[in-house]
């Protein structure tokens, strides 16, 4: 029975985590193209200065760069946040965690 029990405080845990991450805002700038996620690695905005503006290419090599340090950094937190519930259930040690 015990085992029920965890298993109803890890998916009570797992949905908490959830709500938090998409609650969670993460911007990252490259050279005037903002670009924001969620911790469930949903795009919000992106914004482009107009200083950012001229060379097509650059933009769009800037743009693919926060993009993808926007969604390291996304998994960052969500991968954080488990590490913290396996922590709590006593699973911390677990490899790859």
């Amino acid at each position: 029975m015990n085992k029920f029990k965890d298993l109803y405080k890890l998916q009570k845990q797992a949905k908490e985590i959830k709500d938090k991450l998409q609650n969670t805002h993460i911007e990252a700038d490259i050279e005037g193209v903002t670009v924001t996620v969620d911790g469930q690695q949903e795009i919000i905005s992106v914004n482009i200065s107009d200083s950012a503006y001229g060379d097509k290419k650059k933009v769009e090599g800037n743009l693919v760069k926060a993009l993808n340090k926007a969604i390291k950094r996304s998994q960052q937190i969500g991968a954080e946040e488990m590490k913290s519930v396996m922590g709590d259930m006593g699973l911390g040690g677990m490899p790859g965690m």
